[in-house]
């Protein structure tokens, strides 16, 4: 426009408009003033509207008073881009920050990290975040400002704590897993000297625990790790900790070795060839070990494992570990189904190689060799008919009550006996302690909501020195209704977790086939087989049973 010209001093910062009013070939304003400079190489300059304002007020007095002359005013200015680099605390992660300059040079990439390496930005520094700041700032508008973290350190790691590595496996395990002999087969004679240890032997070491990592900062420095704990030794029943080495852990008496919940003992074992009318029923503090058969009517009674290598016939165990019996048991049923002859009950798991007419009650696991008919069964962990690794037993008329899944190669028979697995009474019980729970919770978060009611309004008031004490007091007691409200809240969620966790883990994995006649039941929800089926699973997914078939 006529009449306006612009003009930087020497120093190219400051920018100055000149307005001759004589030039001027029209009516100037605020926006044409701005469309002057925006034009010009001078667009990115910051301006100052009321300098502008100031100039175009002198400029109508001037033409007014018809004064001769040019007006100038300085108008706008070049400002640099300002950075600045941020290490948190700890020295974990640093950002930058970029406000955008007006009309000042065009950071590069190599700028950025140029900028963060003189700010002692050495480790840890991303490519690519710098890239994604890079960018931003191009993209934004003069004055606008861009953050991003750009570097990350490493935390140490700790190490992990010292472990309990058993030397010697559990006797179900070991029979599970038995040694072959030359020919292939499994020998199960010398089962005494498989299953039970000798004074001295070494059963548990304890492990080292470990350095754990070193770590970094931003900038460079190492950060050294925690080292893992030693966990305490405490020998067991039966075993004491070697006079030669303070992590082993070696047999005090002869016995049967068990680990469990991280602990290992030696039970003091009673051995004998048979339990029958001439030895008579067998009551023990320890553990059994019975090499031969037990006979009908009789009964074996212990507070540890008891492990049959022989056969069961119409007989009682009960055991305060695992019941494993390396042939098999047979009993007697009922015409109602009700009554069993043979009777097992473990607090640990039971192994058996294959049993008819049997009652079987565990806190742990059932495993059956071959197969499973005419029986009951309670348990409360995985259930597996056939080899562990890929179970081909065949399960059929039996009822089943478990709380895990169950897997056989066959469910069923052809002549379509019924075989019902039932898995209600794990997930009832979770129900009714989620809603016991839920209620107390309730009933806990009313108490704090009225009680916190009372604390805000007696804060408000004055408290004379004599009632201070019984203040603080009530204080402490509501601020520990609070933590114990906090805490029911959450074993409520972990109850809720366990809840799903419990109809996902429910299952029916059939590694042959599923003959019509089998049931599978969640309370009210219950699935039938009214044909026979390959190679499938049946599972609990979106409030309804499912039979998928296994490809593989």
């Amino acid at each position: 426009m006529d009449g306006i010209t612009l003009t930087v001093d020497e120093t190219n910062t400051h920018l100055s408009a000149h307005i001759n009013p004589q030039e001027l070939n029209g009516k100037i304003d605020f926006k044409g003033v701005l469309k002057v400079i925006k034009e010009s190489e001078y667009a990115d300059f910051y301006l100052n509207d009321d300098a502008i304002q100031t100039l175009l007020a002198n400029t109508q007095t001037a033409i007014k008073t018809e004064a001769s002359g040019t007006l100038v005013e300085r108008v706008g200015e070049r400002r640099d881009n300002e950075i600045k680099c941020k290490v948190e605390e700890g020295q974990l992660s640093a950002s930058m920050t970029i406000k955008k300059g007006y009309g000042a040079p065009i950071l590069t990439l190599s700028d950025l990290v140029t900028l963060a390496n003189k700010s002692n930005i050495v480790r840890g520094l991303s490519t690519k975040r710098l890239q994604a700041l890079h960018q931003s700032y191009l993209s934004s508008a003069s004055g606008e400002t861009v953050n991003a973290t750009i570097a990350k350190g490493l935390p140490p790691k700790t190490g992990r704590s010292s472990k309990l590595k058993p030397l010697v496996q559990n006797a179900l395990d070991r029979i599970l897993r038995p040694q072959s002999s030359q020919h292939g087969r499994v020998d199960m004679r010398n089962l005494g000297d498989i299953i039970c240890v000798k004074v001295g032997t070494e059963l548990l070491r304890r492990m080292p625990p470990s350095h754990g990592r070193s770590g970094y900062t931003v900038t460079g420095e190492t950060i050294r790790p925690k080292a893992g704990e030693w966990i305490t030794l405490r020998p067991g029943d039966g075993t004491a900790i070697s006079d030669k080495d303070e992590n082993l852990l070696i047999a005090e008496i002869s016995g049967m070795p068990k680990f469990k919940d991280q602990k290992m003992w030696v039970d003091d074992t009673y051995i004998c060839k048979g339990v029958n009318v001439g030895t008579g029923n067998v009551n023990y503090d320890g553990a059994v070990l019975v090499n031969g058969d037990i006979t009908e009517k009789m009964e074996i009674i212990a507070t540890g494992d008891v492990t049959v290598n022989g056969f069961v016939e119409s007989a009682t165990i009960r055991a305060g570990g695992d019941i494993i019996i390396t042939e098999g048991a047979m009993g007697k049923v009922n015409d109602a189904g009700t009554e069993y002859s043979t009777t097992l009950r473990a607090k640990g798991s039971i192994h058996i190689q294959h049993g008819q007419g049997l009652d079987i009650k565990c806190d742990g696991g059932v495993t059956i060799g071959r197969q499973l008919a005419f029986s009951k069964v309670v348990c409360r962990q995985e259930m597996f008919v056939g080899p562990i690794d890929r179970p081909n037993g065949n399960l059929f008329a039996c009822s089943i009550f478990s709380q895990n899944r169950v897997q056989a190669g066959t469910f069923g028979a052809v002549s379509g006996s019924n075989l019902t697995l039932d898995f209600s009474d794990g997930f009832n019980s979770l129900l009714a302690r989620k809603d016991s729970l839920d209620e107390l919770v309730r009933q806990i978060r009313q108490n704090c909501s009225r009680h916190e009611d009372r604390m805000k309004l007696i804060r408000s008031k004055f408290i004379p020195d004599d009632l201070r004490d019984k203040v603080s007091a009530a204080q402490e007691l509501f601020d520990n209704e609070h933590q114990l409200m906090q805490w029911l809240e959450r074993k409520a969620v972990e109850l809720a977790a366990n809840k799903d966790d419990y109809q996902q883990r429910i299952m029916v994995s059939a590694n042959k086939r599923i003959y019509p006649g089998v049931v599978v039941k969640l309370n009210n929800r219950t699935w039938r087989a009214d044909r026979e089926y390959a190679k499938a699973n049946v599972s609990f997914h979106g409030h309804q049973w499912h039979c998928e078939a296994v490809t593989t």
